[in-house]
């Protein structure tokens, strides 16, 4: 194949089935749609080249800057889209929590910053938020910026209702699957590719895949956070379930391993959740005359994620187990072993208590010195992880309450110190989010 452009590569990706003896199903083909074989290396390669296309001549011409809200593919994408046009890209992210994706930005050229955002996902209802306040800006008159605004932005939708999904039914012989799955990070993918589907056929049944409440999965948004995006709508999936760090690893490395797939832990959990689901149906079909068929998609590639799989699965890298991590514990481990507490709660604790708790707030310098709660301890979660192994500035004596944007990190460092033996240390149930939508009062440094 001869190309005049690399842009012209972005699509056609294939569509590979998946050897029945690796996933047990015994009525259900699984095929996977390699988005990873992008010439970007992921997914977002479609939405970000169909966003930018029509806006990239002209912002030349003005001489503006590339930006998006992201910290990972889709910036990926438009850093060598706006590279390839002579124009310079911004990446703005609350924070960049996988180092290669960060380094790799700097390599294509990207600026980043990290703004001081009070949650993980914009909120386009927070308008306090400074992540919220910089969206708005960007879509004031004479703005010095293209934004693609992926959140919102359908022609996200768009590209893979004109590409991935009408590739998966010409690939299947002009059908659609029975069962279409999809981990739900901007929510473009499933949204777009489910209603290609259901247009050739309306029984086809979507599953919508989220992360767990105290996990991080790239790419993936919780249950919480996936309300906030814009092109979200729940009536896309008539399933929506949610998945754990541990999924999405066990299902990379079966990728990896068994398939020869070198997939990323968003295919990974996308794998994971997909069998986990099916194995149900599978069992309750009995006609062995008529096979049903699943896709689900492999949105990117291994190599950007050896430090998120080293903090979970040292002994995966030839590495020993970190004694104490709290990115090592199982969602399970966290629901049994966190005390988590509410905002009620916690006022009367810091009111009442004898002695009162120490509060420690997780997230970075920035959001701290923005809004924090009065008299706590700015430690960043990094830092804290690291303290953790080498000592912490509190005796276990102490009553501690923990901190973070949503909830999910410091109920991870809860269930921790639980573990090591300290007797009280909570976390705040919704973090400082819930703090703040609770009217409770807050402070500025």
């Amino acid at each position: 194949m001869r190309y005049d452009s690399i842009t012209e590569a972005i699509g056609n990706t294939p569509l590979v089935r998946l050897d029945p003896a690796v996933h047990g199903l015994r009525h259900i083909d699984l095929y996977a749609k390699l988005e990873m074989l992008n010439p970007f290396g992921s997914v977002k390669d479609r939405p970000a080249w169909n966003m930018a296309r029509p806006l990239l001549e002209a912002a030349a011409g003005r001489g503006e800057t590339v930006v998006e809200l992201s910290s990972g593919n889709t910036a990926k994408a438009l850093a060598l889209l706006a590279g390839m046009h002579g124009l310079r890209f911004k990446s703005v992210t609350n924070r960049m929590r996988v180092p290669e994706i960060k380094e790799l930005l700097l390599l294509l050229g990207a600026e980043i910053e990290e703004l001081p955002g009070q949650s993980e996902c914009l909120d386009p209802t927070d308008t306090d938020d400074p992540l919220t306040r910089f969206h708005q800006a960007l879509a004031e008159p004479g703005s010095a910026y293209l934004h693609t605004d992926q959140y919102f932005n359908p022609r996200n939708t768009e590209a893979h209702a004109a590409g991935t999904g009408p590739e998966i039914v010409k690939d299947l012989d002009g059908r659609a699957p029975d069962w279409f799955i999809a981990c739900v990070g901007t929510a473009g993918s499933s949204t777009g590719v489910a209603r290609v589907l259901r247009e050739h056929d309306p029984e086809v049944r979507v599953l919508g895949l989220v992360a767990h409440k105290s996990d991080f999965i790239p790419g993936i948004r919780t249950i919480d956070e996936v309300h906030q995006v814009g092109l979200f709508d729940p009536a896309t999936y008539d399933t929506i379930e949610s998945v754990t760090s541990e999924e999405a690893i066990d299902g990379m490395l079966t990728l990896i391993r068994r398939c020869g797939l070198l997939s990323g832990p968003t295919g990974g959990a996308a794998y994971q959740g997909a069998i986990r689901h099916l194995r149900v149906a599978d069992a309750e079909l009995t006609d062995p005359e008529r096979r049903r068929t699943a896709v689900f998609i492999v949105c990117d590639r291994a190599e950007s994620y050896l430090s998120y799989v080293r903090q979970r699965r040292p002994g995966l890298l030839g590495q020993p187990r970190r004694g104490h991590s709290a990115a090592a514990l199982t969602g399970a481990e966290v629901e049994a072993q966190a005390k988590v507490i509410g905002v009620d709660g916690a006022r009367r604790w810091l009111a009442d208590g004898a002695p009162p708790p120490l509060v420690v707030d997780l997230r970075g310098p920035h959001a701290y010195a923005a809004l924090h709660i009065e008299g706590s301890v700015n430690i960043v979660d990094e830092l804290f992880e690291e303290l953790v192994r080498g000592g912490l500035p509190f005796s276990k004596r102490r009553p501690v309450l923990l901190a973070c944007p949503v909830g999910e990190k410091s109920a991870r460092y809860a269930a921790l110190l639980t573990r090591m033996g300290h007797p009280d240390v909570r976390s705040l149930a919704g973090g400082i989010v819930a703090w703040r939508d609770a009217g409770a009062p807050l402070v500025r440094e």
